[in-house]
């Protein structure tokens, strides 16, 4: 069928040409239009569930609203995991899908179990779904610094609340625009408990009052004068003259009693979850911009840096915009790394061809294949959905040398067939009809195996598609485009090349004896072949003994999910213990970014304690996030690498309290929002006890400590938090007419300053806030003396009918499918993850005893790598079927697919010794590598076979001494092509293997078994076949024979 198709196509070669200028259209659109990012979005599908509940403790945010929730959600269909996260005042829960989830449906269903459980919520509890973005959606984040000083922190966040955010909101791709740091804005009403008592004047009432006399209303309409006029009454309040003017009662003789008579009115900050800082100069308010999930990172970035050109003419003077992180910075490096990757590729495999073959016209026809293999597999992307990535990219890369395979040896076979016809035919001129024929029949001789030995290559990857979860979504890319690529190849192998072998290839085919690079390989080649011949066995001996050298080093890997990816920015997030003040995290942020802008690589410093006012950040105060930008590779030190910059951070930071912690920004975002932690291995203390919690995750992390290649482990405090209890006393209260509401509302209005409205001021909202004055309230004492008014309207204080204590507490509740938990943050440095965990795992073991109930999980890049081992031990046999299948399809006949299938483990000698050599440790990285060199390893096998057999099938019975020569002459005189696709490939990934710049770490564990394996497979179809398809097909050797065997 394959041969039918390569003639049909040199019939209508116009139309094969037609269809390859509509290829190049198509292609060259797809790459204009196809979407770039960084790195694949391998976040999990998650809707995320937001509930303020203002002034509650983290236990009453987890009782009254995390705990309903996190329960109903675990019914939604299809959710896998249910994280929830209580903190003071606010409830985050994190609905985790299975891989392959639609978003959109995802969030219907959670919107509809939302409104089931919405009833069973406290009535001031207000949920609302996240943004539709994912853990890589932190795209691009500013800070707005004002250096005259003429605007304060409440002026600045009121621009990023009421400016900015909204008209950045509207830039396609945008899903959420968040706010960082600043102060709020806030009108503080502090009461005074005398004058209160006075005028007879409750807190309840007062509250009435201030939401009474704040609000607008209409009149419907009136006619007159045959017009209308529409009916409004005003009532914002606008200024502080308006609070104070706020009438409570009417006192006796008709005198008002105003909210100025019994109170102190304000403009103060709004208590603080969140505080930004820059470059160790002090506090600054900022933005996050959250890129909607599967949209253009690139194009988006573009569009917010020109609507922030256009808004920076509306910011008042002296306010400035500055960019503290760009991810299209990172975009921009690696694509253009993996482009100048790729053009490396071209004009190596361009030379190699040349050189090998000697002729211009025909490195031409290998030449012009590779661009449209590659614009082809751009097509399928496009209309996938595929973004243009590190990993997409590095497929394609991959895929270079391979795709010119079949190419290659068509050609110098169809130099062959020219040969020997001129030979045949010494006074004639091929031109014609007669070329055409020769070139096409040259083509439908090898083109049926070469376009299978293409397709197990193309279908070798198939174990890269089953991988799951976060492994999956970071592979899949490469596979797809890996798979494109080769497709094309094959399909262009069998139409587009036999038609180009006969446009190009006319003129003098130089014999390929007058080749010195073909000279030196048949001079080396053949006494080793010779020598191979004589010795079959002792030659299969070697390469069996070799293979069983590669069990010293697998035993050196050390296991890693993957190597690490530099992306230019680095984060720096240690955890400060809990129950930090604002005052105090703003001061520690201060110190440290100081500390980090000493270093004088680091251009910006962007620090962030606590969390953005959005759902994808569940950041308690006491976690710091610092964003560190680097100025460009070419001002740093001399000798200075991103490691030692990191190590020279970590000297240089160093405060009491903070335990250091350095990760990529996007991994960093990724593992957060896929695991929940932030660090490469977490271990996971699940229980109900929070006490017991406390203490085994405390021995954890003595424990961890002592691990080596641990450089820091910080178990989360659950007792930490400090707390203030007022336990009412029942009875009393009951005495003074007062209930336990009655009680509670007093502490929250009193004490906690509860929101009981906002102003509107044109688009601004600020809220309003009622409280007593901070020297009633900063004690323990004074808090017992608080006066309160009972409904019979004596006032007695607050320590009569209650009892007011301090305690200690969670800072914040975390649970996982409803089932409290706590982590213990576990850093590696100078140590593969595999051996770490392993060891960790023993020791705590040993040395932690668990009480009943509770258990002990590991998390993180650890969980990634043993799912990913699982799932390819079940994969990976069943690809070598497939392979197994296609050989047989090629060949018919059992004996001779086997005999490629049993040389593969061959071609992986080099590739796991490379490995050792290089010091890489195993990781999916590198099994993806040895999955493409099995795949190359049998095409290899393929052509040689192919050659051995047709140059047997040429001699009929042969005997003995026929079958040593049909071999000898099958392989020694196609040691060209076999040295061309070697070289090929090999020259292709060079410039992977030895590359710098983002995305090459990856990349670079690819390429680097492929490499290995291509100088042990060439060894083996060289060698290894020869000798064992020799003993195959030599006929058995009668008494007085006398052959040497060994």
């Amino acid at each position: 069928m394959i041969a039918h198709l390569i003639r049909w196509s040199v019939r209508n070669r116009f139309f094969v040409m037609i269809g390859v200028l509509t290829l190049i259209g198509v292609g060259v659109w797809a790459v204009r239009s196809t979407a770039i990012d960084a790195l694949p979005d391998l976040s999990d599908t998650q809707v995320i569930i937001r509930t303020s509940y203002p002034g509650q403790a983290p236990q009453i945010v987890e009782n009254q609203v995390t705990y309903p929730l996190t329960t109903t959600m675990l019914s939604v269909p299809g959710a896998k995991t249910v994280r929830g996260y209580s903190f003071f005042g606010d409830s985050f829960v994190y609905v985790i899908f299975e891989d392959g989830t639609d978003l959109y449906w995802a969030r219907s269903r959670v919107l509809e179990y939302l409104n089931q459980v919405q009833g069973r919520l406290p009535a001031s509890a207000r949920s609302a779904l996240g943004p539709d973005a994912t853990g890589v959606g932190w795209v691009y984040e500013y800070a707005l610094v004002d250096r005259t000083g003429r605007h304060d922190l409440s002026q600045l966040r009121g621009l990023q609340d009421w400016f900015l955010r909204y008209e950045l909101k509207t830039v396609t791709g945008v899903a959420e625009v968040a706010s960082i740091g600043g102060m709020v804005k806030q009108y503080q009403v502090l009461l005074d408990p005398v004058k209160l008592a006075a005028y007879g004047v409750t807190h309840a009432q007062t509250v009435d009052a201030i939401q009474k006399a704040n609000q607008e209303s209409g009149g419907s309409v009136l006619e007159m004068a045959e017009a209308e006029y529409m009916v409004r009454v005003s009532g914002y309040l606008k200024t502080l003259d308006d609070f104070r003017a706020i009438p409570l009662r009417t006192a006796a003789g008709g005198v008002p009693v105003r909210l100025g008579d019994v109170a102190t009115i304000q403009a103060g900050p709004e208590m603080r979850r969140g505080i930004a800082e820059l470059n160790g100069e002090g506090e600054v308010a900022g933005g996050v911009v959250i890129l909607r999930s599967g949209k253009n990172a690139r194009e988006t970035i573009a569009a917010v840096k020109d609507k922030l050109a256009e808004l920076k003419k509306g910011l008042p003077p002296g306010v400035d915009v500055v960019t503290v992180y760009d991810r299209s910075q990172l975009i921009d490096r690696a694509v253009e790394n993996l482009t100048h990757k790729l053009v490396e590729e071209f004009i190596v495999v361009a030379i190699v061809c040349g050189l090998f073959l000697w002729h211009v016209r025909s490195a031409l026809v290998a030449i012009l294949t590779l661009p449209l293999g590659v614009l082809a597999a751009f097509v399928v992307m496009r209309f996938q959905g595929v973004n243009a990535n590190i990993m997409s990219l590095g497929g394609i890369a991959i895929a270079i040398g391979a795709m010119v395979d079949a190419a290659v040896v068509m050609i110098e076979n169809a130099h062959k067939k020219i040969e020997r016809w001129e030979e045949d035919h010494p006074d004639e001129h091929l031109e014609g009809d007669t070329r055409w024929t020769v070139i096409t029949e040259a083509a439908a001789e090898v083109g049926p195996a070469l376009f299978f030995s293409l397709l197990i290559i193309t279908l070798s990857f198939i174990p890269v598609f089953t991988l799951e979860g976060q492994e999956g979504r970071l592979f899949a890319p490469l596979a797809f485009t890996k798979t494109y690529a080769m497709a094309s190849a094959a399909i262009l192998s069998v139409t587009l090349v036999p038609v180009l072998m006969g446009l190009l290839i006319r003129g003098k085919i130089p014999p390929e004896q007058s080749n010195p690079v073909n000279r030196w390989l048949t001079n080396i080649y053949r006494p080793a072949l010779d020598w191979t011949m004589r010795r079959p066995r002792t030659v299969l001996l070697i390469a069996a003994l070799a293979f069983a050298t590669t069990a010293w080093p697998l035993t050196q890997l050390g296991g890693e999910f993957m190597p690490k990816m530099e992306e230019g920015d680095l984060l720096y997030m240690p955890s400060a213990l809990p129950g930090l003040s604002a005052a105090k995290a703003s001061d520690l942020l201060q110190q440290t970014d100081r500390l980090i802008k000493t270093v004088p690589e680091v251009e910006s410093v962007f620090g962030k304690a606590g969390r953005a006012e959005t759902a994808t950040d569940p950041a308690p105060l006491e976690m710091f996030e610092t964003t560190i930008q680097f100025k460009p590779r070419d001002q740093w030190r001399p000798g200075m690498t991103p490691d030692k910059l990191v190590e020279e951070l970590d000297r240089t930071v160093k405060l009491p309290g903070l335990a250091n912690v350095w990760v990529p920004p996007i991994r960093n975002r990724i593992d957060m929002l896929a695991t929940g932690i932030k660090s490469p291995i977490g271990v996971k203390v699940s229980g109900a006890d929070l006490a017991e919690l406390d203490r085994i995750a405390h021995d954890v992390e003595t424990v961890a400590k002592t691990v080596p290649g641990v450089s820091s482990a910080l178990a989360e405090r659950l007792t930490g938090g400090r707390y203030v209890d007022v336990d009412v006393d029942r009875a009393a209260a009951a005495r003074f007419g007062l209930n336990i509401t009655d009680v509670q509302r007093i502490v929250s209005g009193a004490i906690g300053g509860e929101t009981i409205g906002e102003t509107v001021e044109g688009l601004a909202r600020y809220p309003i806030s009622v409280r007593y004055p901070r020297e009633l309230r900063d004690s323990l004492d004074g808090i017992r003396m608080l006066p309160v008014l009972t409904p019979s309207g004596q006032q007695i204080t607050l320590g009569t009918i209650a009892r007011v204590s301090i305690a200690e507490g969670p800072p914040m509740l975390k649970t996982e499918n409803a089932r409290p938990s706590t982590w213990v943050y576990v850093d590696v440095r100078g140590r593969d993850l595999a051996s770490v965990v392993s060891d960790l795992q023993h020791a705590i073991a040993r040395q932690v005893t668990l009480s009943p109930g509770v258990s002990v999980a590991y998390s993180g890049q650890f969980e990634y790598l043993q799912r990913a081992v699982a799932k390819l031990k079940l994969v990976v046999p069943a690809t070598l079927l497939i392979i197994f299948v296609l050989l047989y399809m090629i060949f018919g006949r059992f004996d001779e697919a086997a005999l490629i299938m049993g040389t593969l483990p061959f071609a992986l000698t080099g590739g796991i010794w490379i490995l050792y050599l290089l010091g890489f440790n195993q990781s999916v990285a590198t099994g993806v590598g040895f999955i493409a060199l099995a795949g190359v390893s049998a095409e290899f096998g393929v052509v040689m076979l192919i050659y051995l057999k047709n140059a047997l099938e040429e001699r009929t019975d042969p005997d003995v001494a026929e079958v040593e020569t049909a071999v000898r002459e099958g392989a020694l005189l196609r040691v060209r092509p076999k040295a061309m696709t070697v070289a090929v490939i090999l020259a292709a990934l060079l410039p992977i293997l030895l590359g710098s710049g983002a995305g090459s770490e990856v990349m670079s564990r690819i390429a680097a078994p492929m490499i290995g394996g291509m100088l042990t497979a060439p060894l083996l179809s060289m060698f290894v076949l020869p000798a064992a398809y020799l003993l195959l097909r030599r006929p058995k050797m009668k008494p007085n024979d006398q052959h040497v065997s060994l």
